[in-house]
């Protein structure tokens, strides 16, 4: 993949996980615009990446701040990392932005204070809910509910498989293309009702990561 022809936009990236997807994405060479409700604070998240990417070495020079919606309107394919409690009303403002292109859908149904138990919404998933929203030319693809935070703002290799649903094939295969660019596995899934399963993984981590102290992930078996 030549990543340097692909603009991604991470509306919600100031967040850790969206602040971890920008640094591996601009590290990987791709042009990143990261987007928030205020402007600002997505210019502040840039500049830390920049800050990052030149003590490291690695060139900066393609990683942005906007809002939500000019993140989105800028790219080609959209990341959304935001809260559940977010999750409608963000997609709601992107809705225009986003038409014919490929939105990744990262985020996860958790009710706080029991983030820990499993609890999908009525609309079955996050994934589902999202394809609801932004509409039949909108190909939603759900993936990295199963990645900690934690590691995609580490350095080291991510130790941890990432289950890609969509109802568009080609579309999860690009998401996969750029998963492998920021050295992350990703495996086809299925369509986008399958969302749940790895939404639903994420409280079954959070009670393992609680037990073992650890950021654990998931890892799949027996494929060469």
């Amino acid at each position: 993949m030549e990543t340097g022809a692909v603009t991604v936009g991470i509306v919600g990236g100031t967040g850790d996980l969206g602040a971890g997807l920008a640094r591996r994405l601009t590290r990987a060479g791709f042009r990143v615009v990261i987007g928030s409700r205020h402007e600002s604070q997505a210019q502040g998240a840039a500049e830390t990446v920049k800050a990052m990417g030149s003590e490291a070495g690695w060139s900066t020079l393609q990683v942005s701040g906007a809002s939500n919606l000019d993140a989105a309107t800028a790219a080609d394919i959209v990341f959304v990392t935001v809260p559940f409690s977010a999750h409608s009303v963000t997609l709601e403002g992107i809705v225009d932005a986003v038409q014919d292109k490929v939105v990744v859908d990262v985020t996860v149904p958790l009710v706080p204070p029991k983030v820990a138990r499993v609890q999908l919404p009525e609309g079955g998933s996050a994934g589902q809910i999202a394809q609801s929203i932004l509409g039949d030319n909108v190909r939603v693809v759900s993936a990295l509910q199963n990645v900690a935070a934690a590691h995609l703002n580490g350095d080291e290799p991510i130790d941890c498989d990432v289950l890609v649903t969509g109802n568009n094939r080609d579309a999860r295969q690009w998401v996969i293309d750029i998963l492998a660019a920021i050295d992350v596995r990703g495996f086809h899934a299925g369509m986008i009702n399958n969302a749940a399963a790895a939404e639903a993984l994420t409280s079954v981590l959070i009670n393992i990561n609680k037990q073992y102290k650890t950021h654990a992930g998931i890892r799949l078996t027996g494929i060469s």
